[in-house]
């Protein structure tokens, strides 16, 4: 797919990594297709692209069993706000989480992680501008999360966040890798299609990419 949008995200991922003395593979590329039909994605999937995120498991499920059949080495991300009910099916379907943001969903998964074999890498969602509508632990409250998921028998690999709309993200970037660094964590999943190449100089290992690679959504905007 030369001269893409994929190729493009790409290229800036790399000059944005290099800029920061950072190899371009310790970057992962998420494409997010929450609303995206499989029409939209099979291209991304022929091109050779793997790593995809959704923000609702019903929506996932819908569509990505059929195109992992297809792809057997998709590797699918739960990005959006995940319910403990529906906990079981996200483990079943998803390869990593980056949503976990309270114990009662850290219950939730640690039993059904056990009783279906599977465990989950998950990241720790921080609410890093703490606003009230948007998911995500408060900053205070993430060692003794970090501590509970442990115990619980899940592997933390990171911290997750969204910074504030319409805010400048470089310091809340910048929070974030402070408090992996404090505790003792690598993963990073920060940094969306406006803001990848600033998270990527921050620390990201993780970027999520919606509308820079599939367009704006004809409905919701994101």
């Amino acid at each position: 797919m030369a001269n893409s949008p994929l190729e493009a995200i790409r290229s800036n991922i790399d000059k944005a990594a290099g800029i920061a003395d950072r190899k371009p593979s310790e970057i992962a590329l998420i494409a997010v297709s929450k609303t995206r039909g499989s029409e939209e994605i099979r291209p991304l999937l022929e091109s050779g692209h793997r790593l995809f995120g959704e923000n609702r498991v019903q929506e996932a499920m819908e569509k990505w069993p059929a195109l992992k059949a297809d792809f057997p080495d998709i590797e699918l991300h739960m990005i959006g706000q995940l319910q403990s009910n529906k906990a079981a099916e996200a483990v079943a379907l998803f390869d990593y989480i980056h949503s976990l943001d309270r114990p009662s969903l850290i219950k939730e998964l640690a039993k059904e992680m056990k009783r279906q074999e599977r465990q989950i890498p998950c990241f720790l969602q921080v609410n890093i501008g703490e606003e009230p509508q948007k998911g995500g632990c408060d900053i205070e409250a993430v060692p003794e999360l970090l501590a509970q998921a442990t115990s619980a028998g899940i592997e933390i690999v990171g911290l997750m966040a969204v910074p504030p709309d319409h805010e400048n993200p470089v310091p809340y970037f910048a929070l974030l890798a402070k408090l992996a660094r404090e505790a003792g964590l690598v993963g990073l999943s920060m940094g969306m299609s406006g803001d990848f190449e600033q998270a990527v100089k921050l620390g990201s290992t993780h970027v999520r990419v919606g509308t820079a690679l599939f367009g704006p959504r004809p409905t919701a905007a994101g």
